[in-house]
């Protein structure tokens, strides 16, 4: 299926240049782009490498000569690369999966499934489970009991949605994510070597060895709209409240969000971030890959981490931090810095000590 350059530009809103009737059937980078593809050459350094490819139209950065490019028809937007999510959308083939009902999936008399539902084959959704319309549950993915997803939510392989969850419109996740699993709570008897340790700041004095026992979650999950999931990425339900992900946040593979957190709208945790229990995050927060949270914190608005970050206490809103503990990124470099130089730091102290010290030296 292709599309002529005009159509592409007015679906995306942006302005086409040239031969607007020219068609093409799929996109590509400039080096790879053949003639019916149109090449992504959104800034001048990708643009250098569109004679090795035969791309005859291409998207291109506000200002650009496209005609010098070679080019017999352009795309120009303000933001290049802000066209890519319209652009991407219109040419994904998808999944290649049958709608209806598999004659494998196994689909309980009492769930709910709205108009034009898809479910894969080997799936399973279980008693009172109600899915909007135009959803689709992938290969053997698992929708448990009163669990409810809005309209037009899209489950891939192997996605599994735990019993009670509420999740709104539009919600996507990505093979093996897993939301409603219990948390991880466990309690001793008496109190434990870590409560200890953390309350003394280290000492383990006075507390013997003990068994966890289990507390078990009563809590579910509340997702919003417009949400994601990537893959293997894990919501644990709450305890006795719900753990709680706002509207329109995004959320990368492999990352862990503990019992009773709160993380508010539009939010975006890079990969392999962790949560720590009934931490609370606010909106429009970015967590970069591998930030690690502490539990019982909270995390302001418009806060940024940088990659790595370790984050053991609560943060304003708008604060850009980095490091282990995490501090302002300006500070954090200025640590850095100053560890760079102390292999030269120490030299020097050596070398002073030692023309302070010489044995039977006199003023």
């Amino acid at each position: 299926m292709g599309y002529t350059v005009e159509q592409i530009a007015k679906a995306l809103g942006t302005t086409a240049l040239g031969n607007g009737a020219l068609e093409v059937t799929g996109v590509a980078e400039p080096v790879d782009a053949g003639r019916h593809d149109l090449a992504l050459a959104m800034k001048p350094e990708y643009a250098d490498t569109l004679g090795e490819g035969s791309a005859r139209a291409a998207v291109v950065w506000d200002g650009a000569d496209w005609q010098a490019l070679g080019l017999e028809a352009a795309i120009v937007a303000p933001r290049p690369r802000y066209v890519m999510s319209g652009l991407t959308t219109m040419f994904d083939p998808g999944q290649g999966w049958d709608s209806g009902i598999h004659p494998s999936a196994v689909v309980d008399a009492s769930a709910e499934l709205g108009e034009g539902v898809t479910v894969g084959p080997l799936a399973v959704v279980c008693a009172g489970a109600r899915i909007g319309a135009g959803s689709v549950i992938g290969p053997q993915a698992f929708v448990g009991a009163d669990a409810v997803l809005g309209e037009k939510a899209f489950l891939r392989e192997g996605v599994r949605i735990g019993a009670r969850v509420v999740i709104g419109d539009r919600f996507i996740a990505q093979p093996g994510a897993v939301v409603g699993g219990d948390g991880f709570s466990y309690v001793t008897p008496e109190k434990s070597n870590v409560e200890q340790a953390r309350q003394t700041l280290g000492s383990q004095d006075g507390t013997n060895a003990q068994a966890w026992t289990r507390i078990n979650s009563l809590g579910a999950v509340r997702i919003g709209d417009d949400v994601e999931l990537g893959s293997n990425c894990t919501i644990d339900r709450g305890t006795i409240r719900d753990t709680r992900i706002g509207n329109g946040t995004k959320i990368d593979n492999l990352v862990m969000i503990g019992h009773n957190v709160e993380i508010g709208n539009d939010s975006l945790l890079c990969g392999c971030v962790g949560i720590a229990g009934s931490t609370r995050i606010g909106n429009n927060v970015v967590l970069g890959g591998q930030t690690g949270v502490s539990d019982n914190i909270f995390i302001g608005d418009n806060v940024i981490t940088g990659g790595g970050t370790i984050v053991l206490s609560n943060i304003p809103e708008g604060r850009v931090m980095l490091g282990y503990p995490a501090m302002k990124m300006e500070t954090t470099m200025e640590v850095f810095k100053g560890f760079r130089r102390l292999k030269r730091l120490f030299a020097d102290v050596a070398e002073l000590k030692k023309t302070v010290s010489k044995p039977g030296q006199s003023d």
